[in-house]
């Protein structure tokens, strides 16, 4: 048995989820949980393993090790059917393997973790890596997923690891594939939007990987501003059919589809659509809150749809389920739920009720400013209640995280500032001068 100095000294030489530095707030571990759940687990799925692998990590930092170490062991399963390899163990299993001699370490069985240490030996000596100072393609491709997967700000060096390892292994399409759309959405989050070389680059992918649907819909997505409404509706419906007749997943390409459909066909077509796909599958949570989401969408920025009170009824009543089905990363669509319930005809008391407890309760910085925001426009523009409006956008400009949602409460008191108020405008502008710079 080697010395508990010399164990920690190999655990942190290990790569795999427990040393990549991801280290979220809770709130970001159960929205990554329900997203790499609503995944899906049907056969068929190249990143079957991975998801696995990911999972298990959440579910050990959440604080549930059983769940984590049933995970860890799917994974192994899933890589050998995904990998269709001979042999019960290949590089791909580094990762994992690094995983379980760190959960045994942290579980206190330091005979089983020091068994998975000699594995990940024996696998890197059996598969070096194909070039030399470098991981093995498996461990940059498994890094490259889990950084797309799990982190907002780390798009780009997910996309530089994925470019490593087609470089050592190119003839994994799914790499490519996802190579192309964290490239993709990395540069979509411009104002300027994908240039043209960056769409040819998606369309290539879309030809080597006909399969994926995800890709499809992205790729529709980004061409359809440029598309006539009817082809757009035309490539949409044909979309949809594929979509449809495959398992539900998050991955499926139907969430972006509805996109597609609410953005540039009508929200109509939208709710149709996704209506579909609950009537097949109509246990399926994600399947409620794509539809919720349509329906939203129509209430909102529609010109009819806040008007109707039996479509608000079924958008309140498809809400209130996603809250309970997706109990630890609400957040959203409780403050969409409260915001519908203030555009019925009887939700009012409903409304103010969720917005206090939001107000209330114990939430990190972001989310705070998050509620503070939304709080303060639901007060101007459903309760005209200007004052506060200001009050509360004050409130979330004040805590230094950039986000869309303080760059909106700015720019909302810019507003109340230049409408020359007297007093609100000075007290406005004040506050303006004086606000702390953001954190990096």
């Amino acid at each position: 048995m080697m010395s508990q100095t010399s164990l920690e000294s190999k655990l942190e030489a290990l790569q795999c989820h427990f040393t990549w530095d991801l280290d979220p707030s809770r709130s970001r571990l159960f929205f990554v949980r329900y997203q790499l759940e609503d995944i899906g687990t049907e056969e068929g799925n190249s990143w079957l393993g991975h998801v696995y692998n990911l999972r298990g990590y959440v579910q050990y930092k959440l604080g549930f090790s059983k769940d984590a170490q049933s995970l860890f062991n799917k994974a192994a399963e899933a890589f050998c059917q995904t990998r269709r390899a001979d042999a019960d163990e290949g590089p791909w299993l580094v990762v994992n393997y690094g995983n379980l001699a760190w959960l045994h370490h942290h579980l206190g069985e330091q005979a089983e973790s020091q068994a998975y240490l000699s594995k990940v030996d024996a696998l890197m000596n059996k598969y070096p890596s194909p070039s030399q100072d470098e991981l093995h393609p498996e461990i940059y491709a498994e890094k490259a997923w889990t950084l797309m997967m799990f982190s907002t700000d780390k798009k780009q060096l997910a996309a530089d690891y994925f470019q490593r390892a087609i470089r050592m292994q190119p003839d994994m399409v799914e790499w490519k594939t996802s190579h192309i759309l964290v490239l993709a959405k990395a540069a979509g989050k411009t104002n300027t939007g994908l240039d043209a070389d960056m769409l040819e680059k998606m369309r290539i992918a879309k030809e080597e990987d006909p399969e994926n649907l995800y890709l499809a819909a992205y790729y529709l997505q980004q061409n359809a501003k440029m598309m006539q409404r009817e082809k757009v509706k035309d490539e949409a419906g044909e979309l949809a059919e594929k979509i449809l007749r495959n398992p539900v997943s998050s991955y499926s390409g139907l969430r972006i589809l509805l996109l597609v459909y609410i953005r540039h066909v009508s929200f109509d077509e939208a709710i149709r659509v996704a209506e579909e796909a609950l009537k097949h599958h109509p246990d399926v949570r994600y399947l409620k809150r794509c539809v919720a989401r349509c329906y939203r969408s129509k209430i909102f920025f529609g010109e009819d749809g806040r008007r109707d009170q039996s479509m608000i009824d079924r958008a309140i009543s498809l809400h209130e389920e996603v809250v309970s089905l997706y109990p630890q990363s609400c957040l959203l669509r409780k403050i969409d739920l409260a915001n519908l319930y203030a555009k019925s005809n009887h939700g009012q008391a409903e409304a103010e009720q969720i917005y206090q407890e939001l107000l209330e309760s114990d939430l990190d910085p972001a989310d705070k400013q998050l509620v503070y925001n939304r709080f303060a426009n639901y007060l101007f523009f459903d309760q005209h209640d200007r004052h506060g409006s200001i009050k509360y956008h004050m409130r979330a400009a004040e805590i230094p995280i950039q986000s869309f949602f303080r760059q909106n409460s700015i720019t909302n008191l810019e507003k109340f500032r230049d409408r020359n108020w007297r007093q609100v405008s000075r007290e406005v502008e004040e506050f303006l001068k004086h606000l702390p710079e953001p954190e990096v």
